[in-house]
């Protein structure tokens, strides 16, 4: 008897212990406690997402070492060298934009008016005229030819001016050039034949459209106007310059057995690339522009190239060129500071000698295997800041286009045969054209997308399922970018932040990355039950936004819906995010192809994790919700996180690719101060509707005020129809999508997306 007393009052203690302790982890959810279970204290003054900048700093560093795995170099010969980096040349051109076909011609055109003749200067073996020729599409290049009189040249030769200098000043016809360092005039006095083409300037000017909108015109570069929309549809300013170029080596390949190119700083920069890509140019000559690229994050944005340092910094870069002769002028280079929409800067410095020096022996590093050894050459102009275009730079170029040739001595006068010509009207007209064929590829782009996206089988729920992997793939590695990092343990620190009759509302931090957190609201409805579990609604605010709106804001655009959905019975959580992310941020992570939503992935991955992790919570029923930037984020987040179950998109789903492209709008983002807003490529491959068709099946919706500045009710109506028919007519699913269309601005409604979140969570919803 005594001993079934005992085990009697033994399991009873066991059972009252668990059930204590378990009350113990539920009483937070009736009655708020000072901190969640099993989180730390999160100390007051304290919390925050860390230092994310140190995160990318560190992919930045170390791309240098991780570059190696995208190289399969064959010294063997020269030919199995050239076949074993086809496809780094291939990506190279991807990226700088060199995608369209260019335009055969039989020789320049001589431009000329009646009240301007094409010929404008003679040399004393040589003359000068204006010319232009067929690039790609309805873009022509324009510039000067210095043609030797009466004999065959002794090579030919692409000079390429920065692009704050003109033609005319690099080939002596005006001033603004040092005679010293007017390297076409030197090169054409030398018996070369010399095209010279003009680059887009640096100009600033407020551009944009008078319009209702006061941010719609802003003060912009010349360069960074062209740049922006050429960024979103897959090309770059500097592909197209870099085109121009190659089609003047299309004709000068005709007729000339030996042809050089060679630049000064920007000038320089495209006679780099445009060797690396063509193995015609036997010499190429690079002067103030060779340097390590690990800032290049800090140059203008219209240097931005995506990706860029994950296979190649300008070592890199000189191997594609060698065998051939590359000459390496150090020099002192252009220094400008440019002024960019939002107060942001970016800087052009002169190199400094070490440092080219340092990547000078990285290229002959990684060219090593090469016998006879490469030729990269460095030519030093003084202590490394001296003029351009020295004597021993141009008499190595010439030597090393065609063996034998000599510099000309000294340096001979030319006559200014007509005057008059304005060169902001021929820059005008070059900058008119490239705007206009960005526009032409903004009309193809939804064709375009279209045929990318011609792989997703969607006649069946499963097949959609299968063949959407390889898109969702290619997303996450070459168009929004996502960190491939191990995540940290959680190690959760709170506070209590609000006790409300309905709900407890927690601040939280979690680990993600070594220095990088994730931060924000925890809303936890009160009277769950012991082992009861409730869907999640990740709540996302926008621009200048933070989590203390969507909790605790009922009069602002947010309508601390947060916490209304709290009261219908959910989990919240509503994440903090750097916005607006800094410039320098955002750039760091494009040099390395990843952009903001990248870091932003990170968090929210972590978040979903740790949600997933919590005793309370439905695992499977996490859903995001979010406005503005908020709804960028929520059409992003489910391609680039895993554990989302559906998607509400408010404040922002539009014809994303006419938004970002348009140059004819002031719903444009060209005109506007967010350079974060371009994401590379991506209006040839995922507009919002092709984004949606990767999140399908999942439900997926759209709330639209008729009054909201982002767009217009016919943009949002013509991308939302491409969704509605897939989920309709191909994947037999209408109840998994939805728009809500109401009188109303840029902000929450909490009308029918508070029922779609109740119908696809699975929620009754409370009265």
């Amino acid at each position: 008897m005594k001993t079934c007393i005992s085990v009697w009052l033994f399991f009873s203690s066991v059972f009252f212990a668990e059930f204590s302790a378990l009350g113990q982890k539920s009483n937070f959810l009736s009655a708020a406690t000072a901190a969640l279970p099993d989180t730390g204290p999160l100390a007051p003054g304290q919390g925050g997402v860390g230092n994310w900048d140190g995160v990318i700093n560190a992919e930045i560093e170390g791309s240098t070492a991780a570059r190696s795995q995208h190289w399969r170099r064959d010294f063997s010969s020269a030919e199995n060298y050239s076949r074993s980096i086809e496809t780094n040349r291939a990506r190279f051109a991807h990226i700088i934009g060199v995608r369209d076909p260019r335009v055969a011609f039989e020789a320049p055109s001589l431009m000329a008016t009646v009240d301007q003749p094409a010929l404008v200067g003679r040399g004393k073996s040589y003359d000068v005229q204006r010319v232009s020729w067929p690039a790609f599409g309805d873009v022509r290049a324009e510039g000067l030819l210095l043609e030797p009189r009466g004999r065959k040249p002794v090579a030919a030769v692409v000079a390429v001016p920065d692009c704050a200098q003109t033609p005319e000043q690099i080939s002596g016809l005006t001033p603004g050039v040092a005679v010293e360092s007017q390297f076409a005039r030197r090169l054409a006095e030398s018996g070369c034949r010399v095209l010279v083409p003009v680059l887009i300037d640096r100009t600033v000017e407020v551009r944009g459209r008078e319009g209702y909108r006061s941010y719609s015109r802003q003060p912009m570069s010349s360069r960074e106007f062209l740049f922006r929309p050429a960024f979103q549809l897959g090309r770059h300013l500097i592909g197209y310059e870099v085109q121009k170029i190659l089609a003047a080596v299309d004709w000068l390949a005709r007729d000339n057995d030996s042809i050089g190119v060679i630049g000064y700083g920007e000038g320089a920069l495209l006679a780099f690339y445009a060797s690396a890509l063509d193995t015609r140019i036997d010499a190429a000559g690079v002067s103030g522009y060779f340097d390590a690229r690990q800032n290049l994050w800090s140059e203008p944005f219209d240097r931005s190239v995506f990706s860029l340092l994950t296979q190649f910094g300008d070592a890199e870069i000189a191997t594609m060129i060698v065998p051939r002769t590359l000459l390496v002028e150090a020099c002192r280079g252009p220094q400008v500071s440019v002024a960019a929409p939002g107060g942001s800067r970016g800087v052009v410095r002169s190199p400094d000698i070490t440092r080219v020096k340092a990547e000078v022996a990285r290229a002959l590093q990684l060219a090593d295997g090469f016998h006879p050894p490469a030729t990269v050459e460095l030519i030093t102009s003084g202590d490394g800041q001296g003029p351009f275009g020295s004597v021993e730079m141009l008499s190595r170029f010439i030597a090393a286009v065609n063996p034998g040739t000599v510099l000309s001595p000294g340096v001979g006068t030319v006559e200014v045969v007509a005057s008059g010509f304005d060169p902001r009207v021929r820059q005008q007209r070059q900058m008119h054209e490239i705007d206009r064929h960005n526009q032409w590829l903004l009309g193809r782009s939804a064709q375009l997308r279209e045929k990318f996206m011609a792989g997703l089988d969607s006649s069946s729920i499963e097949k959609h399922e299968d063949t959407k992997r390889a898109y969702v793939n290619h997303l996450r590695r070459e168009v929004l970018g996502r960190l491939e990092l191990p995540l940290l343990p959680f190690n959760a620190k709170s506070r209590l932040r609000y006790d409300e009759e309905k709900w407890s509302c927690y601040e939280v931090q979690l680990d993600v990355l070594p220095g990088a957190n994730a931060f924000g609201y925890l809303v936890v409805p009160k009277g769950l039950k012991p082992g009861e579990r409730r869907p999640v609604v990740v709540c996302q605010h926008g621009g200048g936004g933070n989590p203390d709106q969507l909790v605790k804001d009922d009069a602002g655009a947010y309508h601390s819906f947060a916490a209304r959905l709290a009261e219908e019975g959910f989990v919240t959580f509503s994440p903090s995010v750097m916005f607006p992310p800094s410039d320098s941020l955002v750039r760091k992570c494009n040099s390395v192809g990843l952009t903001q939503y990248s870091y932003v992935a990170a968090m929210h991955q972590q978040i979903v994790n740790w949600l997933r992790a919590q005793p309370y919570v439905e695992g499977d029923r996490i859903a995001l919700y979010g406005l503005s930037w908020g709804g960028k984020t929520a059409m992003r987040m489910p391609l680039l996180v895993d554990g989302y179950a559906m998607t509400i998109v408010s404040g922002d789903f539009n014809e994303w690719t006419w938004k970002t492209v348009t140059t004819d709008s002031d719903y444009s983002y060209v005109f506007q101060p967010e350079p974060y807003i371009f994401e590379f490529d991506l209006g040839s491959t995922y507009g919002y509707a092709e984004m949606a068709a990767l999140i399908a099946p999942r439900p997926f919706m759209v709330e639209r005020g008729h009054s909201d500045p982002v767009g217009t009710d016919e943009q949002v109506g013509f991308e939302f129809a491409k969704v509605r028919h897939l989920y309709n007519a191909r994947l037999k699913l209408p109840e998994n999508c939805a728009i809500e269309w109401f009188v109303g601005g840029h902000e929450i409604n909490r009308g029918e997306t508070f029922k779609f979140l109740h119908r696809h969570l699975g929620r009754s919803r409370t009265p």
